[in-house]
């Protein structure tokens, strides 16, 4: 069965080809080609992970190679896929949720849009697949840069918008910041190491570099770059919510499973450099936990439903960082699996309210849906409990518990990331009931246009089952995930902490979680009028619009780095080195035209002409 993986990637490229090569005769049935192919794949990774978990492979590890890609000198990087435990759990999260995803994006996009985004969608899927099964940082990376082509193609999507445009390019730029920075990492490690191959230049690095060395810190500060980009983190998160220009599966795609899980996904498979630079990983802690906070006061104060999501993204994803930093690996990657499944389902039931709503974002002018749109409530508030960690019954309250007790008990953590994750927890179960009961509760202010079919019904109905009972692969006393990753990643070092104390930070998580949805309750359903003179006050009105504005980050970059660059591009307008290369273009120009007075379509002076050539060449001739 092994001997398949490559099928796993191969499907959604192959529907990648046949819909961009398919012409109109695939245009009726592009939803079923495009979900087709990744249904392929999500299934060949449920059989391959049966393969695998039955009969493992020697070391847990298996690697096929396909080909070569090229020589240049020494180097010779290879397609070749490497599979273990850590990405065989990836491969499944992205490709089972992409198919559901995909099943309800048929439902959801146009018959008329369907080939091109389902064509989009396809490679995108492809991309991050090559990604996490990668066996060498190059074949990464091409993944890596795919799936920022395919996030500007899908953000810009509706391109007639000069708005969706905008959002596309923003995206581009910011995480190409980060993108270069892995790029010189790359260059940096093949050069002292000599090696991109990724098993192999762990090792290397583990035997040659010292904890703490130079070259081990260099290298993965340069990484950490990368992942900042992908994944949204301070200082380059400012494109993720600009993001949701694209339609709301090309959100839910992005934000769930796929592009913003990049960076986790680096660190993780690189730990062995982040571990030999302690001080970058305890950077990587500390980001995810500013970052996590940031985001939660941002996400109180938005509007549009779809920008309180991406807030939210950006501070979970917030929340795996923290993890990684502590070194707990697979912790991250735990709540990398329920972020995935509760945070597509909010996308995707939201977009149900705003197709029903004639594409209405303003959470302020909904209300009372909960009646005219059931199993969009019900699949809402299961993927809202989840994210709000509450207590015993959501995935997200494993995932998140784990991760706040973590931060405590490591040896890497501290009792100031513990309470960052802690503050955090209660901000997320208020801006998240926020959204539930200002959508669905309280005086209905619209009317449902539309309501949606079967088949944008059913993957609501499997991502809410997956967001209450995933978490429990990871139950207290029967931790299968966590066992299952130490194959692939180091083992959790804890310096203290007994069960009884880890219960009772348990309950300290979860009354952090109620306490906000009770606050949210208060201040949004039952008294809305107070939450409304808090923001009316004059410092409310202050932290509102710096919330709102994400933290005036893009005020910040507009003044620091746009401004300055295009008043240069201005000023380079009159550059005198300019008239060198004007004035050759405006002679080719000139003589195009001087030549082109000379065909007047007059065969006799066609004629002529060559008459009076061949005399003079003849003339030039005998003189010589």
């Amino acid at each position: 069965m092994l001997r398949f993986l490559f099928l796993i990637p191969f499907f959604p490229f192959a529907g990648f080809a046949a819909l961009t090569l398919g012409g109109r005769r695939l245009g009726r049935h592009a939803a079923a080609v495009g979900a087709g192919s990744v249904g392929l794949s999500a299934l060949a990774s449920l059989a391959l992970a049966a393969g695998f978990l039955i009969s493992p492979p020697p070391g847990y590890v298996y690697t096929q190679s396909l080909w070569t890609w090229m020589k240049v000198g020494g180097f010779s990087p290879g397609i070749s896929l490497y599979l273990d435990a850590l990405s065989l759990v990836m491969v499944l999260v992205v490709s089972v949720v992409s198919f559901l995803i995909h099943v309800y994006s048929g439902g959801f996009m146009s018959r008329g849009e369907g080939r091109r985004f389902f064509a989009y969608m396809n490679l995108f899927v492809g991309f991050m697949l090559t990604l996490v099964l990668a066996g060498n940082l190059v074949l990464l990376y091409l993944g890596w840069e795919g799936v920022g082509l395919c996030s500007y193609l899908l953000i810009g999507f509706w391109y007639r918008d000069a708005a969706n445009g905008r959002a596309a390019r923003k995206a581009f730029i910011v995480t190409r910041v980060g993108d270069t920075s892995m790029a010189i990492a790359l260059f940096l490690l093949f050069a002292k190491l000599g090696t991109l191959e990724i098993q192999p230049l762990l090792k290397l690095a583990a035997s040659h570099w010292q904890a703490g060395s130079g070259l081990a810190v260099a290298a993965s500060l340069l990484l950490l770059g990368g992942a900042l980009g992908k994944s949204a983190q301070l200082p380059l998160q400012t494109w993720l919510p600009d993001a949701m220009a694209g339609p709301t599966p090309v959100s839910a795609l992005i934000h769930a499973a796929t592009m913003v899980t990049a960076g986790v996904y680096l660190i993780a498979r690189t730990n062995v450099l982040f571990s030999l630079a302690p001080q970058v990983r305890l950077l990587v802690a500390i980001i995810g936990a500013a970052t996590l906070l940031l985001a939660g006061f941002s996400a109180l104060t938005q509007r549009d439903i779809k920008r309180v999501l991406a807030y939210s993204t950006i501070s979970q994803i917030g929340y795996m960082f923290l993890a990684l930093g502590v070194g707990a690996w697979s912790a991250a990657i735990f709540h990398f699996m329920t972020h995935a499944f509760f945070k597509a389902l909010l996308f995707l039931a939201a977009g149900v309210v705003i197709k029903g709503l004639a594409e209405e974002h303003d959470m302020f002018r909904m209300g009372g849906l909960r009646r005219q749109l059931p199993l969009a409530f019900w699949t809402f508030l299961a993927g809202a409990a989840s994210l709000s960690a509450l207590p015993l019954v959501t995935a997200g309250f494993y995932s998140k518990d784990l991760i706040l007790w973590d931060a405590w008990s490591s040896a890497s953590g501290s009792h100031w990331l513990w309470a960052a994750g802690l503050a955090g927890a209660f901000l997320t179960s208020i801006y998240t009931f926020r959204m539930v009961f200002l959508i669905f509760f309280g005086a209905s202010r619209s009317r449902v246009g539309s309501r949606p079919g079967f088949i944008m019904q059913a993957p609501l109905v499997v991502l809410a089952a997956l967001s209450l009972v995933g978490g429990f692969i990871e139950a207290p006393g029967a931790p299968f995930l966590s066992g299952f990753l130490h194959h692939a990643l180091p083992v959790f070092q804890q310096a203290g902490g007994s069960a009884a104390v880890e219960f009772a930070f348990a309950l300290i998580s979860a009354a952090a979680s109620l306490a906000g949805i009770y606050l949210a309750y208060h201040l949004f359903l039952r008294r809305p009028a107070r939450a409304a003179a808090l923001a009316a006050s004059s410092s409310g009105r202050l932290l509102h619009r710096w919330w709102y504005s994400g933290w005036g980050f893009d005020w910040f970059y507009d003044r620091v780095f746009v401004m300055p660059y295009a008043w240069l591009a201005r000023v380079s307008k009159s550059d005198p080195l300019d008239l060198i290369f004007a004035g050759a273009s405006r002679l080719a120009a000139g003589a195009g035209r001087l030549f082109g007075r000379t065909q007047t379509g007059r065969t006799r002076w066609y004629a002529a002409g060559i008459a009076a050539g061949a005399i003079v060449v003849l003339a030039l001739a005998v003189n010589w």
